[in-house]
């Protein structure tokens, strides 16, 4: 899932597993056996009605994007925070125990676990009954229960050509479906009535998805955001804005929109509130946790108010006036708030308590291979980008930039995440003596005003696009800084973060300092960046090697393994070899809570975890 120029919703080639779970074959035998016990631990979840939920319009909760949404139609939206929204909104058929770590998958539409057979190429899910979206015109007055029917709906959705879904390229193994999308292709329009022999409602209740080949992953794709039903009814009556209108089955439905300014979400009263029971294990603040909300039924907090601040000071700020309640502390004043790594005593004075994890992601600079003049595997073009990236200094950006609040990634699995190599070390060190010899080399020479030319003779400038953020001006300045070193002369184009997705997604352009955060915590997640398939999605440098490409579908049908892993270290040499990208960090995230707030704990994979908490209005500072 991509972020600003930060955390990352997407697009791979196939499905997802939690990677601090388990290997693929592991994730079989964990559905079989435990398919009876889940199902009645789901059952009692779900045995407290709505009218005992009892989702409080008094308590509001008060949060902060740092860069605007995009929409919340799911098979649209591939940024972090419209997927937040898509998570509150829409109900996947799979999510995550709130508390388990390393992270757990459990059902959530679903009332078990799937069925797993044909090595891993069927998939059955039985759905919960008595699940019903929230009311719209839509329905004509009429109460709508989520069906098996919903799910094929919103899966082909991914597919119809007109939707250009970053996800596409997920549902590629499901046999048929490929078939479908040419045939709209061929006709102009998706013939969502047409049947596909891998897509069928067996019943009412029941969803059979049947794989092309062996993918020991796929029930951890249908955990995504991006998979909440939809209801075709909805998505027909408002065909022209279906980003406008989220209409799901989750605990909450959006009450109010200003695009790029506030989000409102209110408590869904058709949701059938589920009570909070998860497990603390040995971790001290999860029993804390246990005993403040075991046995309620969530949602508690009637009220979710999302304001869209982009600069540090301002969200700071807010928060110290206690106008937020809960604040993803970023790099600025981290110093200030966390000094230590620890909680200011003022801040401990006032009841604040932190929530830290580091989180699995990579963030990144990458160079569009298929650029006209950047792009294209010459030795001279490889030893260009090379130098590029190799005048940059991690060290440098993690303690100016970050403030120590970041690990440096060497590899492009992040730590946690199921085929992390930490004995790796990159190949495209700072090195940039090594940078300029390259350069000299190849024949790019310096010119009477001190930049490089290319051997044509004609001046290099190298373009790379931000944000208007202090953030991303603060990577403007040290790439400048960067690359001034190796006499290139740099072009900064500034952009509004959804206007950057857009231009990516059509390989427009050059460079930009990216983010990925995994959707599911398995390695496939993120060597999907680089598939060729995957250009216009969510391969961003655009990356097309057809011998790449073969290793990695090789992988695609294997578990968790050494000898995936083997491939996995493979294929990123070859990316670094070519001078594709430069990894940067890992960043810790830094959750401020207010002392109002309760049961809150960040999740590395949920994103609205806060619908989990509660809100102790007798606890409010002001």
């Amino acid at each position: 899932m991509t972020t600003s120029s930060e955390r990352s919703a997407r697009s791979a080639p196939r499905a997802g597993v939690p990677s601090r779970l388990c290997s693929g074959s592991d994730i079989v035998r964990q559905a079989r056996f435990n398919a009876a016990r889940l199902t009645v631990a789901i059952a009692l979840m779900c045995a407290c009605a709505w009218a005992c939920a009892a989702a409080d319009p008094g308590k509001v909760l008060r949060v902060e994007f740092y860069v605007a949404e995009t929409g919340f139609d799911p098979v649209k939206v591939q940024d972090y925070y419209s997927q937040t929204i898509c998570e509150a909104v829409f109900e996947p058929l799979m999510t995550y125990d709130y508390l388990a770590r390393p992270a757990k998958i459990v059902p959530r539409a679903a009332e078990s676990m799937p069925a797993i057979s044909d090595q891993a190429r069927t998939y059955v899910f039985k759905i919960r009954k008595g699940i019903y979206f929230s009311a719209d015109p839509a329905f004509k007055g009429k109460k709508r229960e989520l069906t098996a029917e919903d799910y094929v709906y919103t899966i082909k959705r991914f597919k119809d050509p007109a939707n250009k879904s970053p996800y596409e390229s997920f549902m590629d193994g499901v046999v048929g479906l490929e078939e479908l999308k040419k045939e709209a292709e061929k006709t102009g329009k998706m013939n969502y009535d047409s049947k596909v022999e891998g897509l069928q409602a067996l019943d009412k209740y029941t969803l059979q998805v049947k794989l092309k080949e062996t993918d020991y992953n796929f029930a951890y794709l249908m955990a995504m955001p991006n998979w909440g039903a939809v209801a075709r009814e909805v998505i027909e009556t408002y065909a022209d804005d279906t980003n406008g209108h989220p209409v799901g089955t989750g605990p909450y439905l959006l009450k109010e929109w200003k695009r790029s300014n506030k989000i409102v979400l209110e408590a869904n009263p058709e949701f059938r509130g589920v009570e909070w029971q998860f497990e603390a294990g040995s971790d001290p603040r999860n029993m804390e946790i246990v005993a403040a909300m075991k046995g309620k039924t969530v949602p508690r907090i009637g009220r979710v108010e999302i304001n869209i601040i982009e600069e540090q000071q301002a969200s700071w700020l807010a928060f110290q006036k206690d106008e937020l309640d809960i604040l993803y502390m970023r790099e600025q004043f981290s110093q200030v708030a966390l000094p230590d790594n620890k909680v200011s005593a003022e801040l401990v004075k006032q009841g604040v308590t932190l929530s830290r994890i580091t989180d699995p992601d990579i963030n990144y600079t990458y160079l569009n291979t298929t650029d006209p003049e950047f792009g294209g595997f010459s030795k001279e073009k490889i030893a260009l980008r090379r130098a590029i990236l190799m005048s940059f200094d991690n060290a440098e950006m993690i303690r100016v930039i970050r403030k120590n609040q970041a690990i440096e990634a060497q590899y492009p699995i992040p730590p946690d995440i199921v085929g992390h190599d930490a004995s790796y070390r990159t190949s495209i060190p700072y090195d940039p003596a090594l940078a300029n010899k390259l350069l000299d080399y190849f024949g790019f020479k310096n010119g009477s005003d001190g930049y490089r030319t290319w051997p044509s003779g004609k001046p290099l400038v190298w373009r790379y696009s931000s944000t208007p953020t202090t953030r991303d001006r603060e990577f403007d300045e040290l790439w400048q800084k960067s690359v001034e070193k190796i006499g290139i002369r740099i072009l900064v184009d500034k952009n509004k973060f959804p206007e950057e997705l857009k231009q990516e997604r059509a390989c427009q352009l050059l460079s930009r300092t990216a983010s990925w955060i995994a959707d599911y915590p398995d390695g496939d997640d993120f060597m999907q960046l680089f598939y060729g398939p995957n250009s216009h999605q969510n391969n961003n440098s655009c990356f097309q090697m057809p011998a790449w490409d073969r290793i990695y579908e090789k992988t695609r049908a294997m578990p968790a393994s050494p000898e995936r892993n083997q491939l996995y270290r493979q294929l990123w040499r070859m990316v670094e070899v070519n001078g594709v990208m430069k990894l940067h960090d890992s960043r810790v995230r830094n959750m401020l809570v207010q002392p109002a707030v309760v049961g809150y704990r960040k999740h590395p994979i949920l994103l609205a975890d806060w619908i989990y908490a509660d809100i102790d209005n007798s606890r409010k500072l002001h």
